[in-house]
């Protein structure tokens, strides 16, 4: 493992110190609060620096004990022993360090938009959809965060053609990134007499939840129309034309909302297209560093099927980093998907990792 040269460490130190000192000396609130935020940033990160600092004194000071020649036999051997587990921990906290000097991904900390859509398979796509969904409104309500349905489009035989919601709360974006692709449903519908497995799927798509500031909307690229909002079998919700349906015109994105307020359809209907082209201009920007750092995961790429749910072995396996688990009902309900999570982030970090490597070899 290569070793964080020593001048980054200090001058992130220096940094530290020189943020400590401007704001106990006092300066105006736009700069307090940006200062702040930095000093909140690189906190925890000089706390790990200290913390790696203060051991490697400890095994530099064992190793010299080791070596001085004037030692009593009995110390030098205590010291031996004392390094066996001192030089472990160096190397632990050394790559805890490094994990949390990655370049992050400036969306990780914002809310989310959550799209799911019945995929190949019809009516049990749909019924898994819904499944999915509920998946990952437990995941959600476990994690504290507030789930909120922007629009849902019902299946006839249940489930959902397409349910969409905005995830909010801290680090939403963090986690569930690594949700987006197509999910794969391997089981016995209950419509089935003959026991047959059917394999259906859904697309999962999750964005990162845009402000104002993030995405410029000018009126002149959209369109807004208005329509009658339609239930089940075609019968209309109320009389008045509440649905409405906003058209990005130089992309041709279309979003629909239809609850009964016609000022809060349109504010949904907003709220979705921000997301949908912050992640467009996201996506653009991860495509064109792909050849370079070879790093997909979270790339927006949806194409490829990522996770297969095997109910009549009870059995969820992951093809990103083909880890399989027997705990089927539990990630259902939310409570074993972190474990998933933790791994392909752990996977993530190897692939930085190595790439940071290669570029200061």
């Amino acid at each position: 493992m290569a070793s964080i040269p020593k001048d980054k460490l200090k001058r992130l130190v220096g940094r530290w110190e020189t943020i400590q000192a401007q704001l106990s000396e006092g300066c105006d609130q736009e700069t307090f609060k940006k200062l702040s935020k930095e000093f909140s940033d690189l906190d925890p990160l000089v706390a790990a620096i200290k913390t790696l600092e203060a051991a490697e004194e400890e095994r530099d000071s064992l190793r010299q004990m080791i070596e001085d020649p004037a030692a009593e036999p009995d110390m030098a051997e205590l010291a031996r022993e004392e390094l066996e587990a001192a030089e472990p921990r160096v190397e632990q906290l050394e790559h805890e360090l490094q994990i949390m000097l990655l370049p992050k991904d400036a969306a990780d900390e914002k809310s989310a938009i959550l799209e799911v859509r019945a995929g190949t398979g019809g009516e049990e796509a749909a019924l898994f959809a819904a499944d999915l969904f509920r998946m990952y409104q437990r995941y959600a309500d476990l994690k504290g965060w507030k789930v909120n349905v922007l629009s849902v489009s019902d299946a006839d035989a249940g489930g959902f053609r397409e349910i969409v919601a905005s995830i909010s709360g801290k680090g939403v974006f963090a986690r569930m990134k690594f949700e987006s692709g197509v999910h794969r449903v391997q089981r016995v519908p209950e419509t089935e007499n003959q026991g047959r497995i059917h394999t259906s799927a859904a697309t999962v798509a999750v964005l990162p939840e845009a402000e104002e500031v993030d995405v410029e909307i000018r009126e002149q690229d959209i369109r807004i129309d208005t329509m009658r909002a339609s239930g089940a079998g075609g019968q209309h919700v109320n009389t008045t034309d509440s649905a409405v349906r906003i058209t990005h015109i130089p992309t041709g994105i279309i979003v629909t909302s239809s609850e009964k307020s016609q000022h809060q359809n349109r504010a949904r209907a907003m709220q979705v297209l921000r997301a949908r082209l912050f992640d467009m201009e996201r996506t653009r920007i991860d495509e064109a560093r792909a050849a370079e750092r070879k790093d997909q995961i979270g790339s927006g790429d949806r194409s490829q099927r990522i996770r297969t749910y095997n109910f009549p072995q009870g059995r969820v396996t992951d093809h990103r980093v083909n880890v399989t688990l027997y705990n089927l009902p539990q990630i259902m309900e939310g409570e074993g998907l972190d474990t998933i999570i933790d791994a392909l982030i752990t996977e993530r970090q190897a692939g930085q990792l190595a790439a940071e490597t290669t570029v200061h070899a």
